[in-house]
């Protein structure tokens, strides 16, 4: 799983990656320099190359809190109450939808998430750690409906890699949250007709 290392426990990194959040949104990444992430963080420019070499490592670290805070979200709604759909509608809302929308809305978002190639690692982390979580959700609802998914021709792990990949493919194509989770809810909805017994 993705960790925030040091982050939790040392508010001087926590500053400067909020302070960093706020000019990236404000000014773009191009245009900010680690003299604003400074200024942001209320600390002098040599204070902060002690923790971080240039902003793409920056950036990187606020990544890695946004994504792994993402995932705990992600597990706190599958562990939750109400049914199959409903958990795991709260938990791509939290892991996917919820997570970008705030960078997409601002002026500079699309130069934002447009920079994911310099995050390729981390995101496949985050992703393989997303759907061990959803696979392990799914089994679990096909093993509580007593509904045999390879009888089907279908798996737990190719169910939940199908949802993202869908999820991945809609979020190019719709770029309003409100239809993202319309979207999502359809996909969700359509793994859910797979793991019912339609037995009479």
């Amino acid at each position: 799983m993705i960790e925030i290392e040091d982050i939790a426990t040392d508010p001087k990194r926590a500053r400067i990656l909020d302070g960093a959040m706020k000019v990236f949104l404000a000014y773009g990444f191009a245009r900010t320099t680690m003299d604003d992430i400074a200024r942001a963080a209320d600390m002098s420019r040599p204070a902060l190359y002690l923790l971080f070499k240039n902003k793409t490592e920056i950036y990187r670290a606020i990544a890695m809190m946004l994504m792994s805070r993402s995932i705990e979200q992600a597990k706190t709604a599958l562990a939750g109450e109400g049914d199959f759909a409903e958990r795991m509608m709260r938990a791509i809302d939290a892991a996917l939808i919820s997570m970008t929308s705030a960078v997409a809305a601002s002026p500079h978002g699309a130069e934002l998430l447009d920079m994911k190639s310099s995050l390729a690692d981390l995101v496949g982390c985050w992703r393989s750690d997303l759907v061990e979580r959803i696979t392990e959700t799914v089994r679990s609802e096909a093993g509580r409906n007593g509904v045999d998914l390879a009888t089907k021709g279908l798996s737990a792990r190719l169910l939940a890699d199908m949802l993202l990949d869908g999820l991945e493919g809609m979020k190019m194509r719709i770029s309003d949250p409100d239809e993202q989770r319309q979207a999502a809810a359809a996909l969700i909805r359509v793994i859910d007709l797979a793991l019912s017994d339609t037995r009479d």
